[in-house]
């Protein structure tokens, strides 16, 4: 295949307003998708949970496909999976360390309980892609409503716990001594960590659901240290991603995920080389102002 055959597959743009015009659920529903992830990715890249969710997407897919296999709803049986996991890594991981354990251990049993499933249904393969790969097409009023719902949900209740939430997770230690209730937190965020990424499954599928709610909250931490601008900087990169790559996907035969997760990975690389330079700038321009220079150096760089 030649380059220009490539680009032929990957971007059509024939009969495309038609067919934005026709699809305007699914960026409606992507556009739902790139709040929740940004809203959720900041805590979890605050709380060090991106392995996490790893995890319970794997356990998502393990729920889609029974739900698949036995005939009943798939956005159902995804976000029964992954809260069961979300809660079992809450509750049984009280520390870092069991947090690991359990994780690694739901991770390829999530990923063969789907593989099993799969490989017992014998109805349409497209059905078994789209929950590997996701189908942004497929969407339908009903899950239009469901994710609006769960956004709702999601948000509300992310909103509910911001102040003791972003304690907890900056400072944990010192949350504790004045009294926030660690466990019940780390309860509460899970469960919404499991919708959020049974919801997410549905578009990006289970594989790819990082670059939704890790890639764009990781890049707006690489530029900014406040929490209210990382927010508002994740949601917005994840928009970007997420609308960018539903509108590129209708453009050509490809599966949302590869432009969904191209995007997000040139925004991360973007804000790396631009926090890289600020702190190249920043060094050397303390070097050379002069007031700078004479000023006593830290004893903690004397002693480095």
């Amino acid at each position: 295949m030649t380059f220009t055959d490539f680009l032929s597959r990957v971007f059509v743009f024939d009969r495309y307003g038609e067919l934005v015009a026709l699809l305007s659920q699914s960026i409606i529903a992507g556009a739902i998708l790139g709040v929740i992830g940004g809203f959720v990715g900041l805590f979890v890249m605050l709380r060090r949970h991106a392995f996490a969710v790893h995890a319970i997407a794997e356990m998502s897919f393990a729920g889609a496909a029974l739900f698949l296999l036995l005939g009943y709803n798939v956005v159902t049986g995804s976000l029964v999976g992954s809260i069961f996991s979300a809660l079992l890594i809450a509750l049984m991981g009280a520390r870092a360390h069991e947090n690991d354990s359990i994780i690694g251990a739901l991770m390829p049993f999530g990923l063969g309980l789907g593989i099993l499933f799969l490989s017992l249904y014998s109805g349409r393969a497209a059905n078994k892609f789209s929950l590997l790969t996701g189908q942004i097409v497929s969407v339908d009023s009903t899950q239009l409503t469901t994710m609006i719902i769960g956004g709702g949900v999601i948000i509300a209740a992310l909103a509910v716990m911001w102040r003791p939430l972003m304690f907890a997770s900056l400072d944990p230690i010192v949350a504790s001594a004045k009294g926030v209730p660690l466990k019940a937190l780390s309860i509460a965020f899970m469960v919404v960590l499991g919708i959020a990424t049974a919801l997410s499954v549905q578009v990006v599928g289970s594989l790819l659901v990082l670059a939704l709610l890790i890639t764009p909250a990781a890049a707006a931490l690489q530029i900014t240290a406040s929490p209210l601008r990382a927010l508002l900087l994740s949601i917005l990169f994840a928009e970007i991603a997420m609308v960018g790559g539903i509108l590129l996907a209708l453009a050509g035969s490809l599966p949302i995920s590869p432009y969904v997760t191209t995007l997000s990975f040139i925004i991360f690389v973007a804000c790396r080389l631009a926090r890289a330079v600020r702190q190249r700038y920043s060094a050397s321009g303390r070097v050379r102002t002069p007031e700078a220079a004479a000023q006593p150096r830290p004893a903690s760089e004397l002693n480095s």
